[in-house]
C-alpha cells in the first residue's frame, strides 16, 4: 500500500467532516487570489497549500527524489510538474503527506508560515489545471452504448460489431475544455428536423450533458513506441470529473461518416482538482468479464476498474434542484489501461497534460443513466422538476453539477469536488 494512502493517517490540520480532501487525497490544481498569481496548489480539507511558498520556505527542497524547481510550482499550469514523471509526482505527494500528518511538527510548528503557505479555499479562484495539448473521448460504458444502440439502431443488436473488440474513441477539441464554473453558451449548427425536411441552421434544441471522468497523462514514449497495459499506470497522473456537453440534434445529422464534430466541440467542463491515480489505489476493483476475449495487446492483469460514486444534479434558473443520475465509475467495460494501450498501439505519442475521457458513464438501471438522452429516453420520458417544469434535455439557465467521491470501509472519503456549468442562451 502507498503510505500516503494509509487510512489511519491523520492531519494536524482540522479537516471538515465528509471533506473530499483528507490527507489521503491531496489533489493538485491551479489557483490564484487577489494577492497571488496563478500557481500550483494542493487541496487539504478546506485549505489550499501554496507549493511555491512551501518551496521558498525550504519545505520542498530540490533533490534527486524531488527534482522540482521554483518555476514548476509558480507555473500557471501543472504541465511542468507533470513532465517530471510519475516517480517525481509520487514523491512530491508523499512529501506533502509527511508535512501534514499529525505526528510531524516541521510545518505545524512554523506558525508564521501558515498564512503564506495555506489559504482558505473560499479565497481562491480555481483555473484550468493543465494546458491540454490533445483530448480524446472514449465510448467505454457498455450500458450507455447499448442504450444508444437501442434508441437509434436495432434493439436486438444494439452494439456495433467493433464495440467489444476495441475501446472506440474519437479525437476531440482541446481548446474548448473549460474549468468548472465557466458558463456554456447554447451552440448553433445544422439541424435536420425530420427525414422529409431539408437541414436548417439554428441553435441546438437538444442540449445534453454527459457524465464522464477523464485522465491526464505524464509524457509518454517516443512516436512509434506503444504503451502496454502493464505500463499504462506509469503514464497516468490523475483524474478529473468531465462533463462532455453534447448537442444531440447537431450530432445526429453530422456524425455519419466521420463521427462527432460541432455537436461536441463547443465546450467540455472539468473539475479543477486532479486526483492522482495513486490516491485512488484503495478503490481498485475487478472489471467485467470481457467476452469475446480481447486481443493480446488489450489483455491486462489485476484490478483496473475504480469504485467511485457519481451523481448529476440539475438546478433550474429559480434555484430548484434535482439529482437526476446516480452512477459509478465501475460501470466501465473498457478500463483506462486498455484505453491508453489502444490509443498508442499504432505508435501515437502521448504528451504530458493530454486528456483522455471515459465516455458517458451509465449503469444498468434507470436512475444510473449518465445523459439526458438516456434519462428521458430520447425525450419520451420527461423528468419532473421540483418547480413543476419538465426536462427532456437541458434548458437555458439550468446549471448542471456533477460530483464524485467514495468512502472506504475505513471511513476515508476521497472526492473530486464538483464540476458545474450554467447553460446560457444562444447568441
Amino acid at each position: 500500500m502507498i503510505e500516503a494512502n494509509n487510512p489511519s493517517l491523520k492531519s494536524w490540520l482540522e479537516i471538515p467532516v465528509n471533506s473530499d480532501f483528507p490527507i489521503q487525497n491531496l489533489p493538485f490544481g491551479i489557483f490564484s487570489t487577489n494577492q497571488v498569481t496563478s500557481r500550483v496548489g494542493v487541496a487539504i480539507g478546506d485549505q489550499v497549500l501554496n507549493l511555491s511558498a512551501l518551496y521558498e520556505a525550504g519545505f520542498l527542497p530540490t533533490s534527486p527524489d524531488l527534482p522540482f524547481v521554483e518555476s514548476d510550482y509558480s507555473s500557471s499550469t501543472l504541465n511542468p510538474l507533470i513532465h517530471h514523471g510519475k516517480s517525481a509526482t509520487r514523491q512530491l505527494r508523499a512529501r506533502l503527506s509527511s508535512l501534514l500528518r499529525d505526528d510531524s511538527s516541521e510545518l505545524r510548528d512554523a506558525k508564521k508560515m501558515h498564512s503564506v503557505c495555506m489559504i482558505s479555499q473560499r479565497l481562491v479562484t480555481m483555473h484550468i489545471p493543465v494546458n491540454v495539448g490533445d483530448y480524446t473521448d472514449c465510448y467505454s460504458s457498455e450500458d450507455h452504448a447499448r442504450n444508444v444502440g437501442k434508441m437509434f439502431r436495432d434493439p436486438e443488436n444494439a452494439l456495433l460489431p467493433n464495440w467489444k473488440h476495441m475501446p472506440v474513441a474519437y479525437h476531440g477539441r482541446a481548446s474548448s475544455i473549460v474549468v468548472s464554473g465557466t458558463p456554456v453558451t447554447r451552440p448553433h449548427g445544422q439541424l435536420k428536423p425530420s427525414e422529409e425536411e431539408p437541414p436548417v441552421y439554428g441553435p441546438s434544441r437538444l442540449l445534453d450533458f454527459e457524465l464522464e471522468m477523464a485522465f491526464i497523462t505524464h509524457p509518454g514514449k517516443s512516436l512509434g513506441q506503444p504503451i502496454s497495459t502493464d505500463e499504462a499506470d506509469d503514464f497516468i497522473f490523475g483524474l478529473v470529473l468531465f462533463n462532455d456537453w453534447s448537442a444531440r440534434d447537431i450530432q445526429k445529422w453530422e456524425y455519419i461518416p466521420l463521427g462527432p464534430f460541432l455537436g461536441k466541440n463547443f465546450a467540455s467542463s472539468i473539475s479543477p482538482w486532479i486526483v492522482t491515480l495513486d490516491a485512488l489505489e484503495p478503490y481498485r476493483i475487478p472489471g467485467p468479464v470481457q467476452d469475446p476475449q480481447v486481443l493480446p495487446y488489450l489483455d491486462y492483469t489485476g484490478d483496473s476498474n475504480y469504485d467511485i460514486d457519481l451523481e448529476v444534479e440539475i438546478v433550474t434558473p429559480n434555484g430548484d434542484s434535482k439529482v437526476v443520475c446516480k452512477s459509478n465509475f465501475k460501470h466501465m467495460y473498457w478500463n483506462m489501461r486498455q484505453q491508453l494501450a489502444h490509443h498508442t498501439v499504432n505508435g501515437c505519442n502521448i504528451r504530458g497534460g493530454d486528456m483522455i475521457a471515459s465516455g458517458t458513464i451509465s449503469g444498468p438501471e434507470e436512475g444510473s443513466f449518465g445523459s439526458m438522452l438516456e434519462i428521458s429516453w430520447k425525450g419520451t420520458k420527461p423528468v419532473s422538476m421540483p418547480d413543476g417544469t419538465d426536462r427532456r434535455f437541458i434548458n437555458d439557465g439550468d446549471t448542471v453539477t456533477m460530483r464524485g467521491s467514495k468512502r472506504s470501509e475505513k471511513g476515508v472519503s476521497i472526492g473530486f469536488g464538483e464540476v458545474s456549468g450554467k447553460l446560457l442562451p444562444a447568441n
